[in-house]
């Protein structure tokens, strides 16, 4: 059994972080910490859940595989919120998407089962997975988006960002192939970016290894789509948010003005 209230590794699921504290009580009967490797299959496509995961540290990716064998990712988790949605909106269990770790951490996992009947006995316990659902598909719009009408390298500094906030570190884990794969370009392309990024100082970047050197400066060149994310999953997470004019394009559903 996992307590979920004093973490042994000092980092927490966030999500976890709002349910009620006798939500939490019975989770913790169900939960067992695990280690999430490079490259371990969480869910495969076409074959049923065993186990819904709340990250800790480290990011899941979201894979759709074409009739060729081409594959997309379509959508990230981090410690925002959890792997399984499919057993949380109650529908087929053998989903068309497979989910893999790409960087590595550690997590909590729950047999699917157990985690459907805690949602069926807990209303509140529901309302708030549906939230996290919500803003799940929000990123996952906002990424499709921001693959129109962004920069490579501006989308290479929102990915980083965004896998540093799930690491709570600033160096980390990030292939090329992953990074490849989330901004939808060649591997060649990932080299590009990333060393103008190294060249301004920005970044670190040494055999899939990402140091960020400059977070300010980063951030300063990401597109805002990396604003109107963290807002939203930082909204359903309880985090105070100052006041942001509209214009500035971090409302909800805004892609941004870079």
């Amino acid at each position: 059994m996992a307590s979920l209230k004093n973490p042994p590794n000092g980092r927490s699921n966030r999500l976890l972080t709002l349910l009620r504290a006798e939500d939490r009580e019975r989770l913790q009967w169900h939960i067992e910490p695990v280690v999430l490797e490079y490259r371990r299959p969480l869910y495969d496509a076409d074959e049923p859940i065993e186990f819904v995961y709340f990250i800790e540290t480290g990011v899941a990716s979201l894979v759709l595989t074409m009739a060729k064998g081409q594959a997309a990712e379509v959508g990230t988790i981090g410690n925002e919120g959890f792997v399984g949605l499919p057993v949380l909106l109650g529908g087929d269990r053998a989903p068309t998407t497979s989910v893999y770790v790409q960087v590595p951490g550690t997590g909590l996992r729950m047999r699917a089962e157990a985690f459907g009947e805690e949602l069926e006995r807990s209303p509140p316990m529901r309302a708030t997975m549906l939230r996290y659902a919500h803003a799940f598909f929000n990123q996952v719009a906002q990424s499709a988006a921001c693959a129109t009408f962004h920069s490579l390298e501006q989308r290479c500094c929102r990915w980083m960002l965004m896998t540093r906030d799930r690491m709570q570190s600033d160096q980390f884990l990030l292939t090329q192939e992953f990074l490849a794969m989330m901004l939808g370009v060649r591997r060649a392309g990932v080299t590009v970016a990333a060393g103008a990024l190294r060249r301004a100082g920005l970044i670190r970047y040494t055999r899939g290894e990402v140091t960020i050197v400059d977070r300010g400066g980063l951030e300063r060149r990401a597109c805002k789509c990396y604003g109107v994310s963290k807002m939203q999953f930082d909204r359903l997470l309880g985090v105070d948010l100052p006041e942001v004019p509209e214009t500035s394009g971090w409302r909800s559903g805004a892609v941004g003005g870079q």
